[in-house]
């Protein structure tokens, strides 16, 4: 018997989304903030996907030799500190070019979003992430 021990990250933008594991095509499971799941397996070489049903990663295919335990985090592409940063400098982009009427610094103040929604939509397959522990 073989084990598969997940968990998720605590981030902002993970817990907005409905994380679910499929394994083998075949079953699926509920991955919630705060909790971590055991996922037993008979057969070797099982097929991880983790998705939120937008966002899919790469399969993880397993291979059981030494270990009949594997732990995994499921990570999100934007952290926490790259959310409050990004946040940050659209506000004080946009109040600088507010105050001084440039509009170039308004402008700026938009690359932050456009990067995570380049992220999210464009980037799809690298948003959310299996990480081992």
């Amino acid at each position: 018997m073989y084990h598969i021990v997940i968990t998720r990250k605590k981030q902002i933008l993970l817990s907005f989304l409905n994380i679910r594991v499929i394994v083998n095509e075949k079953e699926i499971y509920p991955v919630k903030q705060g909790q971590r799941i055991v996922i037993s397996i008979e057969k070797n070489n099982p097929k991880i996907v983790v998705t939120d049903g937008y966002h899919f990663t790469q399969p993880l295919e397993l291979v059981y030799h030494h270990l009949h335990v594997y732990y995994f985090k499921i990570i999100c592409a934007i952290d926490d500190t790259q959310l409050l940063a990004g946040s940050g400098v659209l506000i004080l982009f946009y109040l600088m070019g507010f105050v001084t009427g440039i509009f170039i610094l308004k402008l700026a103040s938009l690359f932050p979003v456009l990067y995570f929604l380049f992220l999210y939509y464009i980037n799809r397959k690298e948003f959310i992430q299996i990480q081992a522990v």
